[in-house]
């Protein structure tokens, strides 16, 4: 009889079990392969946070010309070469080209995507001004720029990684022409250089004024050379890192391809007295890559407990500003002025548009869906361009 009432319970909670099963222990696992995937993201977002280190413009030209570096090349070639470099860098660094992420971790991170954007506007630029500097009419050179000109978030077909590819083969013919012998040079008068650094300064400028626009008291800005009247409204505490990475992107794109100017142009540049200032300005812009130990960007005043990153960097874009100038008035004495084509009468854009996404280690981006101000201005810019049959592809979409 027990045995029998004993089998009976058996199939009962048996049956129970079957008809009600109970799950209360599904949510560990889960829990687990949560955390996992957390560590990960948290793990490649400080690894792709990491900024690219600097690179000799030298050895940027015997990689890019491959088997024939041990031939001559034409006036040129160290610019060229070294634009494919940031090019590649924004395509090949860790975790690719980030800006136009829409999964985590690229999509909680902003400081790697605003330094992207900071190289990318440079890379327009230098794109734009070199038709003016090429000796001969180069049709390859306005296809470089029309890939370059799409927006920078862009991800689907074609995305941006597929028009930085595409401006990276047409560079690379264009590097080979360089190569051989034919029209393809840079002029060895200095063609169109005043105008690209005239463009330069002004973008220095800018992002003084923006980097100085982080600072809520006007008076700490007296020692510098910047009109407290003239600057933006101020930029919102979770803006800060965003305009201070996209600044230092600029500034290590610029120090490259003067870097790879100077030894394009020597001639030129002794010709009109400002080898030494060129140097200087280089120099200045070397600075502001130095190592940052906060995690953070931070903003403090004075000589307060806190260092204010902003206003720092902010010293180095005037002090490479009144360089740029100086450089750029030297230049427009003894080099010629050419006439203004299509691609140089597009606007240039305002230093920035708000940089997406990577809050340098790790932090998360800024409240989505506004525009930014940033962000209107490279939409405006890209109409405008559009406008004059200079642009290439895809309109803003946000990160």
């Amino acid at each position: 009889m027990a045995l029998t009432q004993k089998g009976a319970a058996r199939r009962r909670s048996r049956t129970e079990m079957l008809e009600h099963p109970e799950y209360g222990w599904i949510w560990k696992p889960l829990l687990a392969l949560l955390v996992i995937y957390l560590v990960v993201c948290l793990g490649l977002g400080i690894w792709w946070s990491r900024t690219p280190g600097s690179f000799d413009v030298e050895q940027a030209v015997t990689k890019q010309r491959g088997a024939a570096s041990g031939s001559p090349a034409a006036r040129g070639a160290v610019t060229t070469a070294s634009l494919m470099t940031l090019v590649e860098t924004l395509l090949e660094k860790p975790g690719g080209y980030l800006r136009n992420d829409v999964a985590p971790p690229g999509l909680w991170l902003d400081n790697m995507p605003a330094w992207e954007l900071g190289v990318f506007i440079q890379a327009r630029r230098l794109s734009r001004s070199l038709p003016a500097m090429e000796q001969s009419s180069t049709p390859v050179l306005q296809r470089v720029q029309q890939r370059l000109m799409g927006d920078s978030r862009d991800w689907l077909y074609p995305a941006t990684e597929k028009r930085l590819t595409q401006a990276l083969d047409e560079l690379g013919g264009y590097l080979d022409a360089l190569g051989k012998d034919g029209d393809a040079a840079f002029g060895d008068q200095g063609q169109g250089l005043a105008a690209w650094l005239e463009a330069i300064t002004g973008s220095l400028d800018e992002l003084g004024l923006r980097l100085s626009a982080s600072i809520g008291s006007r008076d700490e800005l007296r020692d510098l050379d910047i009109d407290a009247e003239a600057l933006p409204a101020r930029t919102p505490w979770y803006r800060v890192d965003d305009v201070f990475f996209e600044a230092r992107g600029q500034a290590w794109a610029l120090l490259h391809l003067l870097e790879a100017v100077r030894r394009d142009q020597a001639d030129v540049l002794a010709s009109a007295g400002v080898t030494e200032r060129w140097g200087q300005l280089v120099a200045e812009l070397e600075l502001s890559q130095r190592r940052l130990w906060s995690p953070l960007v931070l903003n403090g005043s004075g000589f307060g407990i806190f260092a204010n990153h902003s206003l720092v960097l902010a010293n180095h874009m005037v002090r490479a500003r009144d360089l740029a100038r100086q450089v750029t008035e030297g230049l427009a004495e003894v080099t010629p002025t050419p006439a203004p084509t299509a691609s140089e009468g597009v606007a240039e854009e305002p230093a920035v548009e708000e940089p997406a996404a990577d809050s340098g280690e790790g932090e998360i981006s800024s409240p989505g869906g506004e525009q930014t101000p940033g962000e209107a201005a490279e939409q405006s810019r890209d109409s405008a361009t559009a406008d004059d049959g200079a642009t290439a592809g895809g309109e803003p979409p946000a990160n």
